[in-house]
């Protein structure tokens, strides 16, 4: 099981196809994505689109990091800005912000999320081997939130863990529970 793989299922990104498990080093394709300068990586293979920002519909009482929902084709899909749950300061789009469409395993159900990216990088390649469990302490993100921490040359790689971000763990967690809905 890879640092990045905390339950065991392979979900993660990294190793999904065996590779990587008995001979050789596995890796995870992953789109980067920017967030107040720090990159995220998304697992590629669950990228559906990048669009730019449109409208945003708001849903009262939505948790904190949802601004609302967005038309995707005919489908109503959640936004989500993750510099809410890792504590950054919610700045307004400019030129280069994006939304990536992503499929998200949510309790069994594939379920399509937007997400709210400053910037939008490249695809890369993510070798097993560089990914790390994020530290418990002197981390400003919340650990729990992490599949890991990547490396691809100098730089670290934040790889969120979108199932405990959007499952029942982000809806208890009071300390995310405020209102930042100051930028539409």
């Amino acid at each position: 099981m890879s640092p990045a793989d905390k339950d065991g299922t392979g979900k993660d990104g990294i190793g999904q196809d065996g590779a990587g498990k008995e001979g050789g080093p596995a890796s995870m394709r992953a789109l980067t994505i920017g967030l107040r300068g720090e990159v995220f990586a998304l697992p590629a293979e669950t990228v559906s689109e990048i669009l730019d920002m449109g409208p945003v519909t708001e849903v009262p009482n939505a948790r904190a990091f949802v601004n609302g929902v967005i038309n995707v084709r005919g489908k109503v899909v959640p936004l989500a800005d993750l510099r809410v749950m890792f504590g950054m300061e919610r700045t307004p789009p400019d030129a280069d912000t994006r939304i990536v469409v992503t499929e998200i395993d949510l309790d069994g159900e594939p379920t399509l999320v937007g997400i709210i990216a400053d910037k939008v990088h490249d695809v890369t390649e993510i070798s097993e081997a560089s990914v790390e469990e994020a530290p418990k302490v002197g981390m400003r993100w919340p650990a729990e939130f992490l599949r890991g921490i990547g490396r691809h040359g100098d730089d670290f790689i934040i790889i969120p863990d979108m199932g405990r971000i959007f499952g029942s763990k982000g809806d208890r967690d009071p300390s995310f529970a405020t209102d930042e809905r100051t930028v539409k």
